[in-house]
């Protein structure tokens, strides 16, 4: 979608957010009589002077997230309009000019998405431009029967040759073995489709050259808890296990195309987790890339081993800050739900840099405790360490500890997104449809923004 600024709003169809009474002339006449009333996400279309206006509510907390609200109502209400949509901006609100377009693209992109593309009858009409993108399919959406871990490598390659600073290389279980990566090995060992470790590097010109922003992804493209095998029921959703792993690509993506002068290493480790003769089993004992050895005590806690190899390779390949992000544990699911995600750190001030830029983005976050007595909860009578625990205490916590073993020199921050990464239900806001909502790539181009 193209998207453009003008003087007044002009389109196919005008977008108008507004709070209750707000609006005079008439539009607020129509609206009065047809007994409209301004709550988030509430939306209606009239036609005026020959003109079709799309009112959205704002509700009566007016801030970014409800501007999204109601320009994914606008986009929802209009989508089989197709063509320009035009957006009239409002000084009058409490939020700038500029925060309220970055709002209404957000909501119009994620609100208008339709997952059904697979669907034999698809025939759904996007706007071809905004004036003041349609979205891409979220990686998360793809089954996992089009989405191998060699499909997403290739998918890096795409969005890689999209820019000239920008490079992606990809590797199997032959240089997963070549590296020492037995953890992240053992994981991939039971399925049929070979593991890839993905690799981008975004080297623009005037970057800071003692900075590099490291961006570390869990892409389980299907998980099926390996020998400790899930429930059946709502299994079909763990092809969203890789929405991390989604999020650093096209978070990369992203930052090339904005041309942020910020350099940036990129380490996605894409499996399946899958049962079979040549799966790991619980009670074996992995030696991970950094030679620490791991008791697996449930092969369905496999995002922390592979994370653990991934990580310690990104630091060794340089990054000197690093993030990474994966829908890790269901306990993070229980305590915030499928709004915010949970940050953990080793670094106080690197940690509430990753909240804050999260939050700016409308991709919110939120800081949770690392203390050293909760390292006891990983230990082992066999190993190092373990990588579960049947207490089943501070589920979140304790994979954050884990990871904590792999993250070497330098600040380090953990995102467990396994909420709003891929959700199970709908949301009444801009996430309107179930799955995948591309959750963190906006948390990192604007982390990358900050570094700037």
């Amino acid at each position: 979608m193209e998207v453009t600024v003008t003087q007044r709003a002009e389109g196919d169809v005008i977008g108008v957010a507004t709070a209750d009474g707000a609006l005079a002339g008439e539009e607020g006449e129509l609206l009065e009589a047809e007994g409209f009333r301004a709550d988030a996400g509430a939306a209606t279309l009239l036609h005026v002077d020959g003109k079709r206006v799309a009112v959205a509510g704002l509700g009566e907390e007016i801030d970014a997230d409800a501007v999204r609200t109601a320009a994914a109502a606008v986009a929802r209400l209009t989508q089989r309009i197709g063509g320009t949509l035009g957006w009239q901006l409002d000084e009058k609100l409490p939020i700038a000019l500029d925060e309220q377009a970055r709002a209404v693209v957000d909501g119009v992109m994620l609100g208008g998405y339709d997952p059904g593309r697979w669907k034999s009858s698809h025939d759904a009409v996007e706007f071809e431009r905004l004036a003041f993108a349609g979205p891409e399919s979220d990686l998360a959406n793809q089954p996992p029967n089009e989405l191998t871990p060699a499909a997403l490598a290739e998918r890096a390659q795409e969005i890689a040759a999209g820019s000239p600073h920008l490079t992606a290389e990809s590797g199997g279980p032959e240089r997963l073995a070549e590296l020492g990566m037995g953890s992240f090995g053992a994981v991939a060992q039971g399925s049929h489709n070979p593991a890839q470790l993905i690799v981008l590097r975004y080297d623009p010109p005037g970057a800071r050259e003692d900075l590099v922003l490291g961006l570390v992804g869990k892409a389980v493209t299907f998980d099926t808890g390996g020998i400790s095998i899930k429930p059946a029921l709502y299994m079909e959703d763990m092809k969203g296990d890789m929405a991390g792993g989604g999020a650093v690509i096209a978070g990369i993506g992203a930052i090339a195309e904005l041309g942020l002068p910020v350099h940036v290493l990129g380490i996605v480790g894409a499996t399946e987790n899958m049962p079979g003769g040549y799966a790991y089993r619980p009670g074996d004992i992995l030696r991970a890339m950094n030679g620490k050895t791991i008791e697996v005590v449930n092969t369905d806690a496999e995002g922390r081993l592979v994370l653990a190899d991934v990580l310690w390779y990104a630091r060794e390949q340089g990054a000197t800050h690093l993030v990474d992000l994966a829908t890790l544990t269901g306990g993070m699911n229980t305590a915030m739900g499928d709004l915010y995600t949970g940050v953990f750190g080793n670094d106080d001030a690197w940690r509430d840099q990753v909240v804050a830029a999260g939050n700016r983005s409308g991709d919110h976050t939120w800081p949770w405790p690392m203390h050293r007595r909760y390292r006891r909860l990983i230990d082992s009578s066999f190993a190092d360490m373990k990588n579960a625990s049947v207490r089943g205490q501070a589920a979140p916590v304790y994979a954050a500890e884990f990871l904590k073993e792999f993250v070497g020199e330098g600040p380090w921050a953990h995102i467990d997104m396994a909420g709003p990464g891929f959700l199970r239900w709908p949301r009444p806001d801009y996430f309107p449809q179930q799955g995948g909502t591309g959750w963190g790539v906006r948390l990192i181009a604007e982390l990358a923004r900050s570094l700037t």
